[in-house]
């Protein structure tokens, strides 16, 4: 494996990181004005989902060491 991403995959990715990151605001946000508890639940399922895929976003960008 290489070192280093290509242009195209970087931008691709903080695309991807963007999005998530929007999604996580808006679901943690509609969670305060939600009163069924089923979609709270739903919503609180999709905020930790979305934080673990951020995380594991940003480790790829940030991780720039060969995995061999």
């Amino acid at each position: 494996m290489t070192k280093y991403l290509a242009l195209h995959e970087t931008l691709d990715l903080h695309e991807l990181l963007s999005f998530k990151n929007l999604c996580l605001t808006k679901a943690t946000t509609m969670s305060g004005l939600v009163i069924d508890e089923e979609l709270k639940a739903i919503l609180a399922d999709d905020v930790t989902t979305g934080i673990q895929h951020i995380q594991q976003l940003q480790k790829f960008l940030t991780n720039r060491e060969e995995n061999v």
